[in-house]
């Protein structure tokens, strides 16, 4: 196995890379969590005993398990890009379009920690719970939001990655 520091990276971007990947554990283990509680819930439902409120863990589980995975992509510079329209472009504006791309995530994270802190605002004010469960709804918010803040690093160690002319992703940092 690879020293951490070559699977990684070093400094900041490093540091970043080893939280969101431990952090995209942890959405592997609420989608886990998730799976089995369908498995035990169909299971139940054959012998007339269902999961009560599987349905509400599940919409809970998969959003934050979704949320989760979102810095992890962005750090190892796995998301979806469209290399059919760039397959001829030269290096330099490659570079130029990815750093581009590491700034409109930034600013996404940004724009979507505000919107989904208020979000979360409003379903605790109001007290607002899951139907069967009585699971408060904010609940959830708090996993996303620290996964929202988690990406807004990531695309900052990307931005920062792209000015230095270091890449990322596929163990290729520097």
């Amino acid at each position: 196995m690879a020293a951490p520091s070559v699977m990684f990276g070093t400094g900041f971007p490093g540091a970043v890379r080893r939280i969101t990947t431990l952090w995209a554990m942890f959405g592997g283990l609420v989608l886990f969590a998730v799976v089995s509680i369908n498995m035990f819930s169909v299971i139940g439902g054959i012998f007339g005993h269902p999961f009560p409120g599987d349905f509400e863990l599940t919409e809970m589980g998969v959003a934050v398990a979704a949320f989760a995975f979102l810095p992890y992509c962005q750090s190892m510079g796995a998301n979806v890009t469209a290399d059919i329209f760039t397959a001829g472009m030269r290096p330099g504006l490659i570079a130029l379009l990815t750093l581009l791309g590491s700034l409109v995530a930034l600013a996404f994270a940004g724009l979507l920690i505000w919107r989904m802190y208020l979000g979360m605002l409003d379903q605790k004010t109001y007290d607002y719970t899951t139907a069967i469960l009585q699971i408060p709804i904010w609940y959830a918010y708090v996993p996303v939001l620290i996964s929202l803040a988690l990406l807004a690093l990531a695309a900052l160690a990307s931005v920062l990655e792209n000015l230095s002319g270091k890449t990322q992703g596929d163990g290729a940092h520097v």
